[in-house]
Parts: structure tokens; sequence; C-alpha cells
């Protein structure tokens, strides 16, 4: 019994997916990213600011490989004509058609949407950019 409770604590402690390492932490400085293959999924991992983000690289709209999109941030509810830029670097947009997702949770910009990609753990460990996936 008291092993069986001592896994369940480890197990939520643990990333969940196998362990896949990317590459050195030095190879990807912030700007960069790398597109895996892992099994049949294509997942692109991103370091944008020196934060590192993994997210599926395919837009739910209509396939576009997401991950070779822009990063950026957005325009903030405003008054009429005035323009305020923020939450700088959040999210990639789609290169095809401009979808905009957050590169934490995977959502979606738009609010009439329920669209939504699908994100990883990532993590620098040793030295190592580690995906589970």
């Amino acid at each position: 019994m008291i092993a069986l409770t001592e896994a369940a604590a480890l197990s939520r402690h643990t990333p969940s997916g196998d362990r896949h390492v990317i590459a050195r932490a030095e190879d990807m400085p912030p700007g960069t990213r790398r597109i895996v293959e892992i099994g049949a999924r294509s997942i692109g991992v991103l370091n944008v600011d020196g934060q590192y983000h993994a997210l599926m690289n395919v837009c739910p709209h209509h396939g576009a490989p997401l991950c070779e999109g822009v990063v950026k941030g957005t325009m903030q509810d405003s008054a009429a004509h005035e323009y305020q830029y923020g939450r700088h670097n959040e999210f990639i947009v789609c290169p095809w058609h401009g979808y905009e997702f957050e590169l934490k949770s995977g959502r979606t910009l738009a609010s009439v949407s329920r669209m939504r990609v699908r994100v990883y753990k990532v993590a620098v460990e040793d030295g190592d950019v580690v995906l589970y996936a």
C-alpha cells in the first residue's frame, strides 16, 4: 500500500509523455526554433525571450505548418481610434490564414472560435532542451 502511494505521488510530479532531448540549450538561443518529428507528430520547439514553448506544428484550421509562423503580441481592447499593443511575443500566427494561438495554452485569440493547438511540456535539464511528448 505504501509503494502505491509513493508511486502516485511521483506520477504527479513527473511530466507526462516520453522524454526527448531536442538540443543543447546553448544551441537554441532566444529567437530560435526547431521542428522535430516524434512518431507521426510534427512538433515545434521555440525559444521566445528565454522561455521555451512546444506545440503541435499543425494549425487546426487547415493544417498549415503553424510553427513556421511569426511570434508576436497583439492589439489590446481600447477606445475608438486608440491602439494599444500588448502581450508581446505571447502568440504565434498561422502563416496561411493568420489565426493567432497563445504559446502557453494553445488557445486561439479569436473568442468566436474553439480551435486549439496542442501544447507540450518542454524544460531545460542539465543544459539540454527536453521535450515531453
